[in-house]
This record gives C-alpha cells, structure tokens and sequence, in this order.
C-alpha cells in the first residue's frame, strides 16, 4: 500500500515542485501530502515512519532548489487552516507555521504591535523564517520567539520554551521535522512608527534583492566578519552563467534562472562561484541554499 491509497484525500502523485519554489525549478515529487488537520498530519507521519518512506516539508521554497530528478517520498505541505492561523493577543501572537511570513507581519502591524514590521519583503513561511531566523542588523525574528510547537520524531506534539531555543546568524536549532505553531511576543507602538519603519526597510530590502519577477534565490551564508555579495564581486563572478542560470546583476550573491534553466545549470553555476571565491579571497563559502 503506498500513501496515496492510504491517504487519497490529501495525497497527490507525480507533482512537478518548480512551481511551489521560488527558482521554479526540480523535479517531480513522488508523493505530495496536504493534510488537513493535525491530526492527520500526525497519521501521516506515523504511517510514513512504519513504511520507512522519506519525509520533507515544503514551505515556501525561498532558501530552496529541487534537482531535476524526481523526489522519492513524501512531500508536506502545510497550507491548511490549522497551520496556517495566526491569533493575537495583546501583546502575544500565535502563528501556524505554514503561514506567510508577510501575513504574520500584516497581522501585528494591524495591532499595532512592532518589531516584526523590519522583516518585511522577506518571502518565506514562518516556520521557515524561523528555522533561518529570518533577519538582519535592522532586527531578526528569533528575539521575539516565546516558545514553538513542535512535532517530535515520534509524531507527538512537543513544545521547545524560550530556554531550550538558539537563535544565531541565519540560524537556529530548531530542527524538528515539522514546526506547528509559534507564540512571539511583541511591544505596542505606534501606527505611524510602525509603517514607517516597515518602508523604510523594504524599499532598503528590495533595492539589495533582483527583482521580483524574477525567479531567483540567494545561494551563500555571510561568512564570520564580512559579506558574502562583497567576496563574489572582488571574485568577479557578476553575471557569470552557466546554461540558464546567471548571477544576479542586483546582487551577486543571488542566482537567476532564465527560461531552460535546470537545477544542474544552478549546481554548477554555484561551484563556479564558489571556486572563484575561493582563489580570490581563501574563504570557503556556506551554501545557504538547501539542495534536495
């Protein structure tokens, strides 16, 4: 029996998965799963441990890129409701983790709550904000976490307290398989402030990113002490390409992919880079775009 027939209401197979990525590239997935409910996001998991069968979640493919070939497993997404909700409270907000960063962002700017407003023009779920603790020098999202609700190895609900959590760099210890929920806590502030402060840092996000109709994504963790885009361009890698993928014109630490690109053209566009780096600077660079 596979998932599909075990789960034929939230189960589709052979979907392409370059569309739900901001690269718009990959392969197709053996299985993607859209649960509903918590509950059957749990039986799914438990079934696919009993039936060794691999597991990924999909958020919003921002920090992402599907290689050609097709994805053996299960593929989550979570786009339902019950993770996708967003309650606030006060001075307290609860957010599924399945849903848009922007709209966490809207929901406390609404409440006139501050501190998320300087992520904006990130795209990325919030789950996925938080496993990258999403951020800059102008604030990150990991300094409001209170606590994340978390689905175990063993397919139980778990709850990580503020204590248990690491927030660094582009980073976080959080790497449970699925993130549910997560409750942030805020400050009031006013309207005015709020909105301000939210446009300044786009117009300073979107001038430092390609441009949004493009399909894009940034490739390198800055190293310790500098900047990934300034150690590319003393490489000179800038509009280097390598079949349909190009580097970014914008920002040099962005691939851009053209039409016929493929996900060897990024792979190989990335070594190019970061041998360059390499012979120019000595730095080994991280890759932050995670590769399936």
């Amino acid at each position: 029996m596979t998932v599909l027939e075990q789960f034929p209401e939230c189960t589709q197979a052979n979907v392409l998965l370059g569309p739900y990525t901001q690269l718009r590239l990959g392969g197709p997935a053996e299985f993607l799963v859209q649960p509903r409910s918590v509950t059957e996001l749990t039986d799914v998991l438990t079934w696919c441990r009993s039936n060794n069968t691999p597991v990924r979640v999909l958020g919003s493919g921002v920090n992402l890129l599907v290689r050609d070939e097709p994805v053996a497993g299960v593929v989550l997404r979570l786009l339902a409701s019950a993770f996708t909700d967003i309650v606030v409270n006060g001075t307290s907000v609860r957010a599924g983790c399945g849903a848009k960063l922007a709209a966490l962002i809207s929901a406390t700017a609404q409440h006139g709550l501050a501190g998320m407003e300087t992520l904006i023009g990130i795209p990325a779920t919030v789950g996925g904000a938080l496993r990258c603790n999403a951020g800059d020098r102008s604030g990150e999202i990991g300094a409001f976490v209170r606590r994340v609700e978390v689905l175990d190895e063993a397919g139980r609900v778990a709850t990580r307290e503020r204590d248990e959590l690491r927030f660094g760099e582009h980073s976080s210890n959080l790497d449970d398989k699925v993130l549910l929920t997560a409750e942030f806590t805020l400050h009031k502030d006013s309207a005015d402030a709020i909105v301000k402060r939210m446009r300044t840092a786009w117009i300073q996000r979107r001038a430092q990113q390609p441009y949004p109709f493009e399909a894009s994504a940034r490739v390198f963790l800055n190293p310790r002490g500098g900047l990934a885009h300034e150690l590319l361009d003393k490489a000179g890698v800038a509009r280097t390409k390598v079949g349909g993928a190009e580097v970014s014109d914008r920002n040099s630490n962005y691939i851009v992919t053209k039409s016929g690109a493929t996900a060897r053209d990024v792979i190989r566009l990335m070594d190019v880079m970061k041998s360059k780096v390499r012979d120019t600077s000595g730095i080994d660079l991280e890759t932050e775009l995670v590769v399936w």
